[in-house]
């Protein structure tokens, strides 16, 4: 079993950054795939980003690519996503997941456990 804890989330201006982080509990952190997902108030949660057990491939949604950055520090059990150029769009409470088996990562139904999420809030 694994624990994600969020942290990161705050107020910024548009054209400001904010780092996430997401720290995992457990010593198999290495065999789950990572994703961060958001939801903005009256929307359905919505794929971020993903990045595989080894950090060798990531992917984006076309809304945040070129913007945010997913990462992870297997030694560290952490995972973070870099969040640049921010966006009054962008404000949603943005969770952190892991997946333990292959498939379709955009998909929530994907992964095994879930953080409590972190409160990204963009003014204009």
């Amino acid at each position: 079993q694994v624990q994600l804890v969020e942290s990161g989330g705050g107020l910024v201006q548009a054209g400001g950054s904010l780092r996430l982080s997401c720290a995992a509990s457990g010593r198999t952190f290495s065999s789950y795939a990572m994703g961060w997902f958001r939801q903005a108030p009256g929307k359905e949660r919505e794929f971020v980003a993903d990045i595989s057990r080894s950090g060798g491939r990531t992917d984006y949604v076309d809304s945040v690519k070129g913007r945010f950055t997913i990462s992870r520090d297997n030694a560290k059990n952490m995972v973070y996503l870099q969040m640049n150029s921010l966006k009054p769009e962008d404000t949603a409470v943005y969770y952190c997941a892991a997946a333990k088996s292959g498939g379709s990562y955009y998909r929530a139904v994907a992964y095994d456990y879930w953080g409590q999420g972190t409160q990204v809030t963009v003014s204009s």
